[in-house]
Formats: C-alpha cells, structure tokens, sequence
C-alpha cells in the first residue's frame, strides 16, 4: 500500500389583445349599431408532457423563462484500497446566465486531507477561465474535454438526456407540495465492456480518466477489458407544475484491478437550484490581464 498511497492523490476538478367587434358593412359611420363582441375562447391549455423529450423541451422553456439562475453544488470523489480511502469534497456556488451565449461563474472550495483549495470558473464568449488555488489561471474552449469535466454547468444535463434516448426513464411522485417529474438513467454492475457505448458510462469514463491516468502512470495497469463497473446513475428532478430544474445528480463507482483485488473509484455530484439570478456575469479584467 505505501508505494501506492502517491498513487491515490486525486487532481479533482471540481458546471429557464382582445378582438372587437366590427360595423355592420355598408351603413354610414353615424348610423352604425354596435355589435355585441363575441366571447373570446380561453386558449386551449397545452398537452402535458409524456416522454423524457417533451419533458426536456417544458424544462428548457421554463429555464429560459428567467436571464438566470443559482444552483448549489456538491461533491465527492474518491479511492478505496484495502479499506484505506483518499477522498475530496467539493462545495461551490454556480450563477448561470441563459442568455445566448449563456456565461457562468463558479465559487467553490476542494477539501482534501484537511487542506481546503479556493477554486473560481468562468466561462463567457464560449471560453472557460479556471483558477485552482495559487495556481495561474488556464482558459480554453469550454467544448474542450479538459475543460468540459472542471466546468459543472447544472443545465447542461438537459443536453446530456437527449443524448441518452431510449435509456432514460421517466417517473412521476407525488411527493412534496407541488409533485416532482424524475428522468433517470442507470446501468447496473458489470464488466465495463458490456456497456461502455452507453451515454451515461461515457460521460462517466471521461469523469475516470484523469485518475486513470495517474493510477497507470504509479504502475496501476488496470486493462480496460478487467476494469467491472460498480453502477453509474444520472437523475434530473423538475418541479411536477413549472417543470423548472429542481435537482441533478450524477454518480459512479468502477472497480479497478490491482495485485489482486480492486481499487474502488467513486464519483457523486448534485447540483440543486436555490433560484432566480438577475446579475450578469461579466469576465473581470484582472483575470484577462493575468493571463
């Protein structure tokens, strides 16, 4: 275990007139008799949604209905081996703007053994600006996979069920005071070759591979064919009468193989939605000077 302990350091980054009636034609103006103006019909109230898209097509209408919003974020990541854990938390608060482009800034603080990291995100103009601790600020597309897994972005989860298709479900409750909608989707144990081409095992392969990366480079073999995936779930929580964002929550967990046993990575992420931002986010100069 100890010439691995280095090996279990994790780099965790810790992302809605009336019509009148007319004259008679034909009759001069003076001589007119006004008509009686007929009932206006009360427009038709639309079909509720059925499936996991029109859910997601109510969710982004009803996102877009304000210029933002503010989500609290939650995090866990870790490594298990032999009943020995080295794990972070990650807590921040995240403003998202819905214009377009639509701009974010995250405030947030990594926990790890004791020793707590300031971390500060934007993302404007399609670019993402992040600072962790002392280090200097890095930018670059926010579409780049080095910097799609630093930036939570809770609304981008709509995107991610419409890729899902058919593996995401849909479930109505009756809990709490209005109801709540939940699409979900999950794959259960199993070797990772059996499912790696589902959407949802993807995205959480891409949140593996940095500590993957690591693993390997501390002699941590670990073939993919060998790696068994211990569950991976993603839920989306909207409110059953506005159908505005409530909660998402995504987790994993892979068994990794090692000498003989397993190197349990886990994964878990919520972002929640504490309501209506009118600020604007606005990318400061210190942060274009310091780079």
């Amino acid at each position: 275990m100890s010439n691995t302990s280095a090996a279990l350091a994790l780099l965790l980054a810790a992302a809605l007139t009336g019509c009148a009636g007319s004259k008679d034609e034909g009759k001069p103006a003076e001589s007119a008799q006004p008509t009686a103006q007929s009932p206006q019909a009360a427009p038709a109230e639309p079909e509720p949604p059925h499936t996991v898209a029109e859910f997601l097509a109510r969710a982004e209408e009803a996102m877009a209905g304000q210029k933002g919003w503010t989500f609290a974020v939650k995090g866990l990541e870790g490594l298990v081996l032999q009943g020995q854990e080295n794990a972070a938390t990650y807590t921040a608060t995240v403003r998202r703007t819905t214009g377009d482009p639509w701009a974010l800034h995250s405030t947030g603080t990594t926990l790890s053994k004791g020793v707590s990291k300031p971390e500060e995100i934007y993302v404007a103009d399609g670019t993402a600006y992040v600072k962790k601790g002392t280090a200097a600020w890095e930018h670059g597309p926010v579409t780049d996979p080095e910097f799609v897994d630093k930036v939570e972005d809770p609304l981008a989860a709509l995107d991610a069920f419409r890729g899902y298709g058919d593996e995401a479900t849909v479930t109505a409750s009756e809990d709490g005071p209005e109801g709540q909608v939940e699409l979900r989707v999950r794959t259960a144990s199993g070797p990772l070759t059996g499912v790696r081409d589902q959407g949802v095992v993807q995205k959480a392969l891409r949140e593996l591979a940095p500590t993957l990366r690591q693993l390997r480079a501390a002699g941590v073999a670990a073939p993919e064919s060998e790696i068994t995936v211990g569950g991976v779930e993603e839920s989306l929580v909207l409110d059953a009468s506005t159908y505005r964002v409530t909660s998402h929550t995504f987790k994993c967990t892979f068994l990794i193989p090692y000498d003989g046993q397993s190197i349990r990575y886990e994964q878990e992420v919520t972002e929640r939605t504490s309501g209506a931002y009118d600020g604007a986010v606005v990318l400061p100069k210190a942060v274009m000077d310091a780079l």
